[in-house]
């Protein structure tokens, strides 16, 4: 069994012919879901996680009783030096790094009248600042084959009051993904983004009312929120077979907008 910061150690965890997958965010919510499904389609996973070593052993420990191989390192995404250790480590462990699926992320809900500019400051470190940080160390080290994978949100286009500041940080996501697939024409590397809609994880359902809730899982034609692992199927698809999808921003949100 393999736990936070403790690589799996088997030759074929070492093998450069293996795909390996960094899942930042991995070890809650879409992330984890990530994860689970990324080790479940034959990749090794490392986990990123920024402060909750429990919840993280947790998530490894899911993925290896299943079957896969996982490990975890903590990371902060915004921090450059952190950012390049959790790179180091997949490196180390498993001899490279082929896709990498930046789930990390916050979301902080206000009228924009009314939003703390400490909040707005706190989802811009982590959103967008995290973002441009993993992606670069990212477009560094993947190697030719591999797929970069953004999470982005829907509500950038269902325009839903008082998600001014998050969705803005997601905007900003958008335009990264879409730019950098196109500076890293030659590498064989797809950049893509996936956008859930609202979805029945941590992030989105705290602070909600019951209404809210119900509110929001009548706007797809489904009549529900959309789960996590709703999210992993296309996470899954631009990490393995899409290979002719590249600067695109996938809407994962059964029919929202």
């Amino acid at each position: 069994m393999t736990t936070p910061e403790t690589p799996e150690t088997s030759a074929a965890a070492t093998s450069t012919t293996d795909r390996v997958a960094i899942v930042t965010g991995g070890s809650g919510g879409i992330g984890r879901a990530a994860a689970e499904r990324l080790a479940a389609d034959g990749m090794k996973v490392v986990i990123g996680y920024a402060g909750n070593p429990g919840r993280a052993k947790e998530a490894v420990d899911t993925v290896v009783a299943a079957g896969g191989t996982a490990m975890a390192v903590r990371a902060d995404v915004a921090d450059e030096s952190e950012v390049a250790a959790l790179f180091d480590r997949a490196e180390q462990a498993y001899g490279g790094v082929d896709v990498v699926v930046n789930t990390a992320g916050i979301m902080l809900v206000s009228p924009l009248l009314e939003l703390d500019f400490a909040d707005f400051d706190r989802m811009h470190r982590t959103n967008v600042r995290g973002t441009f940080v993993v992606s670069r160390e990212a477009a560094r080290r993947v190697r030719p084959g591999g797929a970069i994978i953004n999470l982005s949100t829907s509500v950038t286009k269902l325009a839903l009051p008082a998600y001014t500041a998050y969705a803005a940080t997601k905007g900003a996501v958008d335009a990264m993904t879409l730019i950098l697939a196109r500076e890293l024409r030659g590498r064989d590397i797809t950049v893509n983004a996936v956008a859930p809609g609202p979805t029945s994880s941590p992030l989105f359902l705290a602070g909600k009312d019951q209404a809210t809730i119900d509110r929001l899982a009548s706007v797809s034609p489904f009549g529900r929120l959309g789960t996590p692992e709703d999210a992993s199927e296309a996470i899954s698809f631009l990490a393995g077979p899409a290979r002719w999808v590249n600067g695109q921003v996938l809407y994962s949100n059964g029919g929202a907008i």
